[in-house]
């Protein structure tokens, strides 16, 4: 019967997303909220979910949640589908973060975020997919990416 693995990756501050994660134990796990799916992809609708995941506590701060990726639009920053990422809420980002972010109010995405001159660019972390490009006034950032919980199945 296959079994649960899990894996937790840490985000290490001041580095390009792609090198900034590093492996650890899940010795000390604190619960978090998980408040439904953020797609790496195309936009989906904003849609809560009661439930709850454990993660290492140095990835939890006061404002911390999860979210379930649906897509592949950010494995090259090792940001895979089905995984869920420990999320710190926050309401701004740099530029170049990777962050939830909720567009005109309705859909959810993790995309790198660009401010530009002609507005914001939600760039993919996967160069088979197209940016979307957006006015400042059609997003609101909701938190950005401190972690992932990873699970794979294990076949013996």
């Amino acid at each position: 019967m296959p079994q649960a693995s899990t894996h937790y990756l840490h985000r290490r501050p001041n580095l390009p997303m792609a090198e900034a994660w590093i492996r650890i134990e899940g010795d000390d796990l604190v619960e978090v909220p998980l408040l439904g799916d953020v797609s790496a992809g195309m936009p989906i609708e904003a849609c809560p979910t009661i439930g709850a995941v454990h993660a290492p506590s140095c990835m939890v701060r006061r404002n911390t949640y999860a979210l379930r990726v649906r897509g592949d639009s950010m494995i090259d920053c090792n940001i895979f589908d089905g995984d869920v990422i420990i999320i710190e809420r926050q309401e701004s980002a740099e530029n170049g973060e990777t962050a939830v972010v909720l567009i005109n109010q309705q859909e959810v995405t993790l995309k790198k975020l660009y401010i530009e001159k002609s507005g914001v660019r939600l760039q993919p972390a996967n160069e088979s997919m197209p940016p979307i490009y957006l006015k400042n006034s059609d997003i609101q950032v909701l938190g950005m990416v401190m972690g992932v919980v990873r699970q794979h199945e294990l076949t013996h």
